[in-house]
């Protein structure tokens, strides 16, 4: 796993001692991340270097090494990424300021009395009156967080917070993470649907294959309200939409070449689904696990094994969270590649490429947070009770057709991006109800 830390050095302010320093950081195999003078004493300069280097490091050897130059020492360092999570990432606020007894009258006891009335009377105000059609509960059991495996619901709420900020920041919904301490599929599917009524849609987030499949369509199935798991989905449309684009830039139709996903958990049984229903004729799936491989070929894909879905594949997608499977020797010249387990890829983009991949790509790049913020927003406004496989490929195409030079997708913090999606959600969801009529 990569850290990024911050080290605050104390060196003399004279030629070549910070270089010294940098030397000592770089033959270590660390990265340098940012350089900042931060302070200047009166013989000496405090600077603030941003590295980022592989967990197995012995940090404490770098720490002895640069003390060891004359007049040179470590003043202090600091974790940048558990600094941004101290307090928590996201908090409740009021839309209304409550400053008289007027207003606290109104949108509390007793005015509140009458909203409510109106709501039993006539339920679909709830959606005009409250806040529910721009929330989503956002639900996990941890069972599969990231690529770290079941760490349990309380270590994963970190994550849970972040797709909540990220709703907030990118299209102004709110998410509010739900841990489940349970892990049979029929309760966690009962508790769900019990506490549907206080959300606008249900995102379902890091529960693992396969009790995530039986929990999304039996939620869909007693639901009114789009469910959505992210896992399967929102890596798909990414990966669908990066493809879309690399394609198009070589000049292939992606429906007309072999496509190969290594690992069929829930994120590879997602892209398998929704190539299929693009169109992709031939996909194969590689995986030890044989039900999966049975799921596969029900749906219509090819089950195979590792070494024959990476001689057969033009293109290959891995989301297996094995660091490392992919070996530089099983890479074919003009392959795509695209190592999606986070934090660390089945192989690395630059070894990919070094071994005739016309393209390669990690999850750090095509990041399934493209996807879920334009797609909660326009399906909460569209007002629809489902999530449809026309909208996921609409949201790809317009993924794609925003990618600019080299880049396969938009930046994820592109929230023109976001609002574009959201706009084709909106449009997709008008346009089957208008087919209906």
């Amino acid at each position: 796993m990569k850290i990024v830390e911050i080290l605050l050095v104390e060196a003399p302010h004279q030629p070549g001692n910070m270089a010294k320093v940098l030397t000592i950081v770089g033959d270590m195999g660390i990265t340098v991340e940012g350089l900042n003078a931060v302070r200047r004493l009166y013989r000496d300069t405090i600077w603030e270097i941003t590295i980022e280097y592989d967990d197995s490091l012995n940090m404490q050897l770098l720490v002895d090494k640069i003390n060891e130059l004359p007049e040179t020492k470590i003043v202090g360092k600091s974790d940048r990424v558990f600094n941004r999570h101290k307090g928590g990432k996201i908090k409740t606020q009021s839309s209304i300021e409550i400053n008289s007894l007027e207003v606290l009258r109104d949108v509390y006891t007793p005015g509140v009395a009458r909203v409510c009335e109106a709501i039993k009377k006539s339920p679909e105000k709830i959606k005009e009156y409250t806040n529910i059609q721009n929330t989503v509960a956002i639900v996990t059991d941890g069972t599969a967080i990231l690529g770290l495996g079941d760490i349990g619901p309380e270590a994963g709420l970190p994550v849970m917070e972040g797709k909540a900020a990220i709703l907030s920041e990118l299209v102004g919904v709110s998410g509010v993470p739900i841990l489940l301490k349970e892990k049979d599929p029929l309760r966690i599917i009962e508790t769900v649907e019990a506490i549907s009524p206080s959300f606008g849609a249900i995102l379902l987030e890091d529960i693992k294959a396969p009790e995530c499949f039986k929990i999304e369509e039996e939620l869909i199935s007693r639901i009114s309200k789009p469910v959505f798991h992210d896992d399967q989905h929102g890596t798909a449309i990414v990966v669908l939409a990066a493809l879309l684009t690399a394609t198009k830039r070589v000049g292939v139709c992606i429906k007309d070449k072999v496509f190969g996903q290594i690992g069929l958990g829930a994120a590879g049984m997602g892209i398998c689904n929704l190539l299929l229903d693009y169109g992709v004729k031939e996909v194969l799936g590689a995986d030890i696990n044989e039900d999966a491989k049975k799921k596969l070929r029900g749906q219509g894909g090819t089950p195979v094994s590792l070494d024959e879905l990476m001689q057969q594949a033009d293109i290959v997608v891995a989301t297996t969270g094995v660091k490392g499977l992919i070996k530089p020797e099983m890479v074919r010249e003009g392959q795509i590649i695209m190592a999606l387990t986070n934090p660390d890829p089945e192989i690395e983009p630059e070894i990919a490429l070094e071994q005739g991949a016309i393209f390669a790509t990690d999850g750090k790049t095509v990041n399934n947070m493209l996807a879920f913020p334009g797609l909660f927003r326009g399906a909460l406004d569209a007002g629809v009770s489902e999530i449809t496989h026309q909208m996921k490929i609409a949201v790809a195409e317009t993924l794609s057709a925003l990618a600019k030079e080299d880049a396969l997708v938009p930046s994820a913090l592109n929230k023109e991006a976001h609002q574009a999606v959201s706009e084709a959600v909106y449009q997709c969801a008008v346009d089957v109800v208008g087919k209906k009529h």
